[in-house]
């Protein structure tokens, strides 16, 4: 059984887009092309203080997170030290440290995206289905409505929560996650903070 642990890197810079999933994927791909192939790894969202026009604001806390299992962590460490240019926007990336998965009754993800998923209750139908594979019993909430791009494409998701969750269902739903694009911040579960 694979054990997934968040590896978890400090971002060192000035300020990266808000709509940053695919070109931070491609940018991390170009300096580490594992990252690229691998199956099983997912990628968390920067976050950071919006500043306008587009952009997030880099702070000392700043952490870019790769949720892997803890066997593979080998093959990403090389990624301290790398400077990545995200959209134009450059940072360095840290000494990473691991942290466990921590059970959480509400788990949030900012986007969601599944094929076809334009129409919410299109989406709600495939993401219900994929919660219901997992085994979890929880209440789901489909939130807002997200675009992100992709080349030139927009493509559509949805934040989704949900509560009620058991210790079990809570790690299992943060290992798989849910939907498509899960290299690009898609999909990724974090607990929800009140």
């Amino acid at each position: 059984m694979k054990i997934f642990v968040d590896l978890v890197f400090q971002v060192m810079g000035t300020r990266i887009p808000v709509d940053h999933g695919y070109q931070l994927f491609s940018s991390i791909s170009k300096v580490l092309p594992v990252f690229h192939e691998a199956q099983d790894i997912r990628l968390g969202l920067i976050r950071g203080k919006y500043l306008g026009d587009g952009l997030l604001d880099i702070h000392p806390k700043t952490e870019l997170v790769l949720r892997l299992p803890s066997d593979g962590i080998a093959k990403f460490i090389n990624l301290a030290g790398k400077r990545l240019d995200i959209d134009g926007c450059c940072v360095q990336i840290g000494i990473p440290n691991t942290r466990a998965l921590i059970p959480a009754a509400s788990l949030y993800a900012h986007i969601v995206t599944t094929k076809n998923g334009n129409e919410e209750p299109r989406f709600q139908n495939e993401i219900s289905h994929q919660v219901e594979k997992l085994g979890i019993d929880g209440k789901l909430h489909i939130g807002e409505r997200r675009t992100f791009r992709v080349h030139d494409k927009q493509v559509v998701g949805y934040s989704v929560s949900i509560d009620e969750l058991t210790a079990e269902e809570s790690i299992a739903l943060q290992e798989a996650g849910l939907g498509g694009r899960r290299k690009m911040g898609c999909g990724f579960f974090e607990p929800l903070k009140s």
